[in-house]
């Protein structure tokens, strides 16, 4: 199944049912009278947010949807059927969004959490409605008034307790695949990753949701490469774990790269709780590691935790420490 996290819709619902001009007309009644029945409502447009689903590809091929239509009112004081409610189904985290990227309607996420988008029309009025002490025989009939009609945007905001980033090739991929059972592709060349994954990690009795996106390069704010694409999966997190690979002979430029495209980004990303990783600690000497862990955390200013996520070294450590963030 392909991922598809933005997508414009365009929602119309049903119109309401026209009133009735009808007479009563049976044998043996002397004063019939009127007895046009009202028009039945609109179907509505409705949202909910349900769990079988992480992409928004329903919505790529078809993306007009139009609520049933009341019925029309009838003699004999019959109402007109109300159309039925239509609903769109759409992934946990779903925000929707005015057709001009300005206003945040609704953003969903919980399971069954739903969202109203556009109300059906009222039914109209039959003449039955209209009949008076002084007017015993109106002609009078209301015409349904019509659905609301718009155009929104759905952009998908996956929800995760920790996010994974790091610069192409930091092991982000394999971190995931180590502590979860989501298959991601993992290969030695840069942007295996092209979409998030997710995956659901278990430590200490307790479970939570990692969220890996495709690696980071410079300019990713701006366009470059695919990060600009998918910040958006991680700012629902609440932690960051930041890998950078031991393999690079500088790790702190690999730092301040991806430091700078989360700062350069916003939406409060470069603000959150963020955990250092020196993966790939396999390749190195002990010394090595001691010397390379103590010189980033040196630089940083932070904690950094040597780990392995081939071997799993050192990465109960580490997610136990995001644990205590998480809460």
């Amino acid at each position: 199944m392909k991922f598809l996290d933005n997508v414009k819709i365009y929602v119309k619902a049903g119109d309401g049912g026209n009133g009735c001009v009808g007479f009563r007309r049976e044998k043996f009644v002397e004063f019939g009278g009127p007895d046009g029945g009202n028009g039945g409502n609109g179907g509505n447009i409705i949202v909910e947010a349900v769990g079988n689903l992480n992409t928004l590809i329903d919505y790529r091929y078809q993306q007009r949807f139009y609520a049933q239509r009341g019925e029309n009112g009838r003699g004999q004081n019959c109402t007109g059927s109300s159309g039925e409610d239509l609903v769109l189904k759409v992934p946990i985290g779903t925000q929707i969004i005015d057709s001009n990227n300005d206003l945040l309607i609704a953003d969903l996420i919980e399971i069954g959490q739903s969202c109203m988008l556009a109300q059906g029309g009222i039914g109209g009025r039959g003449n039955a409605s209209f009949k008076t002490s002084t007017n015993q025989a109106p002609k009078r009939a209301d015409p349904g008034t019509s659905g609301e009609e718009l155009w929104v945007w759905f952009s998908l905001k996956l929800i995760a307790d920790i996010g994974l980033v790091g610069l192409p090739n930091a092991g982000k991929s394999t971190f995931l695949a180590a502590n979860t059972r989501a298959k991601p592709k993992i290969a030695d060349y840069p942007f295996t990753t092209l979409i998030p994954q997710l995956g659901v990690a278990h430590v200490g009795g307790q479970e939570f949701v990692l969220a890996d996106i495709p690696g980071l390069i410079e300019g990713a704010h701006q366009g470059v490469g695919l990060g600009d694409k998918f910040l958006s999966h991680i700012e629902r997190c609440r932690v960051l774990i930041h890998l950078i690979s031991a393999e690079n002979s500088d790790p702190f430029e690999q730092y301040k790269t991806v430091r700078n495209e989360l700062i350069s980004y916003g939406h409060e990303l470069a603000g959150k709780t963020e955990l250092l990783a020196l993966n790939k600690i396999d390749i190195l000497s002990e010394a090595e590691i001691k010397s390379k862990t103590s010189r980033l955390a040196r630089q940083t200013k932070k904690p950094v935790y040597p780990i392995s996520a081939v071997s799993r070294r050192g990465i109960d450590d580490l997610l136990y420490d995001a644990l205590k963030v998480i809460g």
